[in-house]
């Protein structure tokens, strides 16, 4: 099994925990980006949209991370990174979509930028349009964990895996974070298996 990644991306680094939390061995294949080893003939062979990450195992490739994450659980159960019934999956489900449609998806450019890219290019209309939706977003997440530890079933689940690393970069986004937010994010990255993602800047 091989994973396609790139220690910067943030949806790559969702599988490399996952792939941590699980105990599975896959070779990590580092795609440059900077050299543009994404757009290149061979990656888009894998991927056609030319982005991290693809997982290939044997035969099948499967890009994109929240399908990777759902295969990986299904061809390993164990240990679970879901609950065993229908509605704790639905669950699941659902707070990962959330997680790309209403964090990762309005800040992507927020992130990128500040991470990436030159103050001056910035595009900070864009930027600032996003952080009335994220406030939105984040404070009815902070209602769902009040007097909670985790989002589905008092139990770590592949809906925190989706979020750990954008919650890294939560500071980025200039916006009110509840203090349930907060607290669940200081207690998900002390795991062993976000602590040993961590980008390296």
């Amino acid at each position: 099994m091989k994973l396609y990644t790139n220690p910067f991306s943030t949806f790559a680094r969702r599988v490399d925990i996952a792939l941590r939390e699980k105990n599975i061995d896959a070779e990590r294949v580092i795609v440059d980006m900077g050299k543009r080893e994404h757009r290149s003939e061979t990656y888009m062979a894998l991927h056609p949209y030319g982005r991290v990450p693809t997982l290939v195992d044997g035969d099948f490739v499967l890009p994109e991370s929240t399908p990777i994450l759902e295969y990986l659980e299904a061809k390993y159960p164990e240990p679970a990174l879901v609950p065993p019934d229908a509605k704790g999956r639905a669950l699941v489900s659902l707070h990962m979509k959330l997680c790309d449609l209403e964090l990762a998806g309005p800040n992507y450019t927020t992130v990128f930028s500040k991470r990436f890219v030159p103050r001056d290019k910035w595009r900070v209309d864009e930027m600032e349009r996003a952080k009335k939706p994220t406030e939105r977003h984040l404070k009815v997440l902070g209602k769902h964990l009040d007097g909670k530890d985790f989002l589905v079933a008092d139990r770590f689940t592949l809906a925190e895996v989706c979020y750990i690393p954008f919650l890294y970069f939560i500071d980025l986004l200039d916006v009110e974070v509840p203090a349930s937010v907060q607290r669940w994010s200081k207690a998900l990255s002390a795991r062993p298996s976000v602590i040993a993602t961590v980008p390296q800047m």
